[in-house]
């Protein structure tokens, strides 16, 4: 069998394409005051993730006067987007390598002395195989440390299953203490951090890659316990979190022009949850629908679920998401379509949920 060998690189030369150089330059040059949108737009058809604000949110907050954010990334700086705080506060920033368990013991041992770390890592790094000491290090003695993971679900499409992320929100919901919220945007991103600075505990966002289609066109309403209705429908309602929520609220155009109306909710907190949408629901239309990028058996919909029990609501329950398998590898847009995850999944999943009554 053949092996293949690396072909030596010449002084200087690159693996990285002309192209995503070029993207990165515009990406510092858009950090460093450039406020061209078509320059920006270019860069972000190359790969750059528009949606994932966290960087410039929190250099916003850092500006404001909140000197003890520092943030800690463990190799993933540029592709999360927090790399230009680093730019802009070096002694603030800590890059950890691949490290991630000891970039999470680190940011914990950060928060012990006054600081506010903000982890920024992609999810499967950070939330699964960092599970234990996000439990043990931050959880368990309860400091203020915030954690956003990036590229959740499959988002990441070709990279394969190692990089795919349908169990954190299973895992981090069994962890007590654990505020666990899931912005679906650029702008919730924004008002996630902006919103919860006052929060004494540690917080897990959990966020796409950030090339979702934005829902918000400017910061929402955003509290800890809480929901926002997005759209008004009589006939069901889709609780959705994530990149669905996008999704749902093109579902509903499609419903719409068959004279069928849904009512749209951004469930951003997932623990807690807050119960009244699911409520109005039960009651509403005797049935209620989960939308999320994540295994259906321990995910936002056993949340909602454990809701309808414990209040005895007495109606249906239909989970939009992955199955209980692992994903298969392809472009993401391929894999919602295959996995009803897109627009026309939801809807068909509503019209499922009507035709049974």
């Amino acid at each position: 069998m053949n092996k293949y060998v690396p072909q030596p690189r010449a002084p200087g030369m690159s693996y990285m394409s002309a192209e995503m150089k070029e993207a990165i330059d515009l990406s510092d040059s858009r950090i460093d005051g450039l406020e061209d949108e078509a320059t920006w737009d270019m860069a972000a058809s190359l790969g750059l993730s528009q949606q994932l604000t966290t960087g410039r949110i929190l250099r916003e907050l850092a500006i404001e006067g909140h000197e003890e954010i520092v943030v800690c990334t463990a190799d993933l700086g540029r592709p999360t987007q927090v790399h230009s705080f680093g730019k802009s506060y070096p002694d603030r920033y800590f890059n950890f390598g691949i490290a991630e368990r000891n970039m999470i013991g680190a940011a914990a041992g950060l928060a012990t002395v006054g600081f506010l770390p903000v982890i920024s890592n992609y999810s499967f790094f950070l939330a699964l195989m960092g599970v234990e000491n996000i439990r043990n290090d931050i959880c368990y003695p309860g400091l203020n440390v915030r954690m956003i993971g990036t590229h959740s679900g499959i988002a990441m499409g070709f990279y394969g299953t190692s990089h795919h992320c349908n169990e954190d929100i299973g895992a981090l919901r069994a962890i007590a203490g654990l505020t666990l919220m899931a912005p679906c945007d650029g702008n919730a991103i924004r008002a996630a951090f902006r919103y919860t600075m006052d929060h004494d505990g540690p917080i897990y966002f959990r966020a796409g890659r950030g090339r979702e289609t934005p829902v918000y066109d400017e910061e929402p309403s955003w509290w800890i316990g809480g929901s926002n209705t997005l759209r008004e429908g009589r006939h069901a309602t889709v609780l959705a979190i994530g990149n669905l929520v996008s999704a749902s609220l093109q579902a509903a155009e499609i419903l719409a022009a068959e004279g069928i109306e849904i009512r749209v909710v951004d469930m951003y907190s997932i623990n807690p949850i807050d119960p009244k949408p699911i409520r109005e629901a039960a009651e509403r239309n005797g049935f209620v629908i989960s939308a999320e990028e994540h295994n259906v058996t321990s995910g936002f919909g056993t949340a909602v679920a454990d809701v309808i029990a414990g209040e005895g609501l007495g109606c249906r329950l239909y989970k939009i998401g992955m199955p209980d398998e692992y994903s298969l590898l392809g472009p993401p847009t391929h894999l919602y379509r295959h996995y009803g995850l897109d627009a026309e999944g939801i809807a068909a999943k509503v019209r499922k949920a009507l035709d049974a009554g």
